[in-house]
Parts: structure tokens; sequence; C-alpha cells
């Protein structure tokens, strides 16, 4: 060890860790312009969410609309704004392992 610093394998780690670190900020910019798109009810409501899971748009077809049955547009929004997170995240998973290597990295999105 030299003295005063760190073990060389020690440093050429944090330089590796480093590189990641910068990668992994280059990707999360990359998700946030990438989107995903999911529907429910046979394509009647339509939801739009980009890679920082976030809900961009949801469109809804007029025929679904149903005063009579409010619940049935509810459950179509969930189910489709779910399916839309769910589709966002594992687009970050497979592009974050791209970066980590198949690494497991404790607190990565």
């Amino acid at each position: 060890m030299k003295r005063g610093g760190m073990p060389g394998n020690m440093g050429q780690m944090m330089k590796q860790a480093q590189k990641l670190q910068a990668k992994m900020n280059k990707m999360q910019e990359e998700l946030a312009d990438k989107t995903v798109e999911a529907s429910s009810g046979g394509g009647m409501v339509n939801v739009v969410a980009n890679g920082k899971q976030q809900i961009l748009s949801i469109k809804i077809e007029k025929d679904v609309v149903d005063p009579e049955d409010i619940e049935m547009l509810e459950d179509l929004v969930l189910a489709a704004v779910n399916d839309a997170l769910s589709k966002s995240q594992e687009m970050v998973s497979n592009a974050m392992g791209q970066v980590t290597g198949g690494m497991n990295i404790p607190g990565l999105m």
C-alpha cells in the first residue's frame, strides 16, 4: 500500500465505480425520453409512461364513458396505468442490466 494512499486495487475499483455511475446517470437521462404504451378494454383506454415512471398521457375513447358505470372506467384506467408503469419499470431494469452487466446493485431505481 502506498503511504497515505489507497491500495492499487482499491483505487482501480473506485475508478470503475465512478465510470459505472456516469454510465447509469446517462442511461437514466436517456430513459426519461423513452416511452412505453399500455392499453385496456381492447384499446379503449391508452396510457403512455416514460422511463422515470411518470404517466405522460391518458386517452379514453368516448364509447367507454358511461355515467351509469363509472367503476368500469376507473378499472380500465387503473389497469392501463399499472400496465404502463410495469412496462416502464421493465424497460428501466433491462437498460440498467445492460449498463451493470447484469449485476444486481442495491439502490438502483
